[in-house]
């Protein structure tokens, strides 16, 4: 009993902890969002840069501004100062010339007296909380190690002692990208890279509207301490990253193989860890896909190519879904070779008898192979040996005078019917007339001095037969457990874009909450995000209309008799 009371008290306490920190991290927002704020004052189109740099020291991470000088870049590291309590700052300007002596600290010269090679650091760069590096590309080899360690490890060697330093965040400056192999490893330490240019015509009457210097004061309550930012980092690592996330961080990935963009394993693990704190500072337990759109910050290589991944993720937005619209795009186009592939074998139709089946003149299944032969006149098919009737010819004078309905088919002459026919129109022509009997007696010697049997030499011209009937083709039999299982993933993946339809739905419903609400993403996204949802969902439509017409297809194909 004492041990479950024990587990009883033990699971309230937690519960009370848990309590706690959710209600501090509802108020962190609030506090980081009016710091932010504060930090961003009387500066002109320099949102973004001031975010991401709080939130590189947030993460433990460095930011490296790209841009020609007088862009305020040393203004936003000195600002990033002031978000925390009692930080110590660090600036300094690198030449090709820069001795560690500048970065490090002098050599001391009690400690040379006792055989120590120590450097005097206080008020450098190894003491400092936050740091300002401009011209960091212009770093020369003898301080280039030093430097790798103490922005990676938080570490720097003092003669023979190695101690931590108290540096939350580096901000590196440069006009230009490292133009040498050696220089890779030190740009790589920055996660965030953001190129900084002079503010845009919309914005430069606001920046002349500018008067006096531009220092601020950052209120107490706002101000950062040493422990909250370390319960910021710890509770960052256990924000958990669902499955859509890590599955649009995959096809990212083969993104930016396919497009030459090199992406170390290093960054990949900083990138995340920079989503992890995104989200917890928001709020939320969990990444989301709006926290990817830092992304295009932390992967390009080249300026140019932050564009690219923006656009990317603009088009991957909507994604939700374990199952990607590409990848599941791709299965479907795998499925339908498939499909072509059962459907190419044809094999002539049987109805239930096991007779062939042909398809008639008006697409109707028969058993016959071929139509019964016809008379020239329409009349019913000949008997016996099947050959022509006798045919008659008229002088043109009468044929002149029936209709074309009683000529015959293209004067071909007439049959013995056709004849009786015509004498008789005659003879009702007559009488209309008011011709007497006398009179038609008369014509009718005549119309038959007027006609001829053809003489066996010169035979009436024959039809010519018939053709036969083309036989009804399906697709060859196949396993009848073949195609229920072809069927069974079809309906999965039909269910899995419909799950991923109510995700898409609801990524819409919630985009202008998702962007106005986020500390990190700008609301100038909303717009081009809400463009890419609506591409998306068009997509979705394409994705469901070809899995029905492979439903569809598959279900046509005829199964083996078990």
């Amino acid at each position: 009993m004492k041990m479950k009371k024990d587990s009883t008290q033990k699971q309230q306490s937690k519960t009370e902890i848990a309590s706690s920190i959710s209600l501090n991290m509802h108020t962190l927002k609030s506090r980081l969002s009016a710091l932010i704020s504060a930090l961003s004052a009387q500066l002109v189109e320099r949102d973004i840069p001031v975010r991401l740099a709080l939130l590189a020291a947030l993460s433990g991470e460095h930011l490296l501004l790209i841009g020609p000088p007088g862009t305020s870049k040393s203004l936003i590291a000195r600002r990033l100062r002031l978000a925390f309590r009692e930080a110590t700052y660090f600036e300094h300007l690198l030449t090709r010339f820069s001795v560690p002596e500048e970065l490090f600290g002098p050599l001391s010269v009690k400690g040379l007296e006792e055989d120590r090679y120590e450097r005097l650091t206080d008020s450098y760069l190894p003491t400092a909380s936050v740091a300002f590096l401009d011209e960091i590309f212009k770093a020369n080899s003898a301080i280039l190690n030093s430097l790798l360690t103490l922005l990676n490890e938080r570490e720097f060697d003092n003669g023979a002692r190695r101690t931590r330093t108290p540096l939350i965040a580096a901000v590196g400056a440069s006009n230009e990208l490292p133009d040498s192999e050696e220089l890779n490893a030190l740009f790589d330490r920055f996660l965030l890279r953001v190129h900084v240019g002079p503010v845009t015509q919309a914005g430069f009457r606001t920046l002349l509207q500018l008067r006096g210097d531009l220092n601020i004061i950052i209120p107490d309550e706002l101000q950062l301490s040493a422990s909250d930012l370390n319960e910021i980092r710890q509770a960052a690592q256990e924000t958990s990253v669902p499955p859509e996330v890590e599955n649009l961080l995959s096809d990212l990935r083969d993104w930016c193989a396919a497009e030459s963009i090199p992406v170390s394993d290093r960054r990949w693990r900083k990138a995340v860890k920079l989503l992890q704190t995104s989200a917890m500072t928001n709020g939320r337990a969990s990444v989301t896909v709006w926290d990817c759109w830092l992304l295009q910050f932390c992967l390009w290589n080249k300026p140019e190519e932050q564009a690219k991944i923006a656009d990317w993720y603009g088009r991957r937005v909507g994604t939700s879904a374990v199952v990607s619209p590409d990848g599941l795009a791709k299965i479907i186009g795998e499925y339908e070779t498939r499909l072509k592939k059962d459907t190419a074998n044809l094999v002539q139709a049987k109805d239930a008898s096991g007779q062939p089946l042909y398809l008639d003149e008006q697409g109707n299944e028969t058993t016959r192979p071929r139509p019964e032969p016809m008379q020239p006149d329409g009349a019913a098919p000949t008997s016996g040996t099947g050959g022509s009737p006798s045919l008659y010819s008229l002088a043109e004078e009468f044929l002149r005078g029936l209709p074309a309905a009683l000529k015959g088919k293209n004067g071909a002459g007439l049959t013995k019917e056709q004849l009786d026919k015509a004498a008789q129109f005659f003879k009702i022509a007559a009488v209309l007339n008011g011709k007497s009997v006398n009179d038609w007696d008369d014509f009718l010697a005549k119309l038959k001095q007027g006609m001829s049997q053809p003489s066996p030499a010169s035979p009436a011209p024959a039809s010519a037969p018939p053709a036969d009937y083309p036989p009804k083709m399906v697709p060859a039999p196949q396993p009848y457990e073949y195609v229920q299982s072809i069927l069974t993933q079809i309906q999965s993946f039909q269910e899995t874009v419909q799950q991923y339809r109510e995700q898409l739905n609801a990524h819409a419903a919630g985009l202008e909450e998702a962007v106005h609400s986020h500390l990190w993403v700008t609301s100038d996204f909303e717009e081009p995000a809400r463009r890419s949802l609506e591409g998306t969902r068009r997509t979705v439509d394409e994705l469901e209309e070809r899995l029905k017409q492979l439903y569809d297809g598959f279900s046509a194909i005829p199964t083996e008799q078990k």
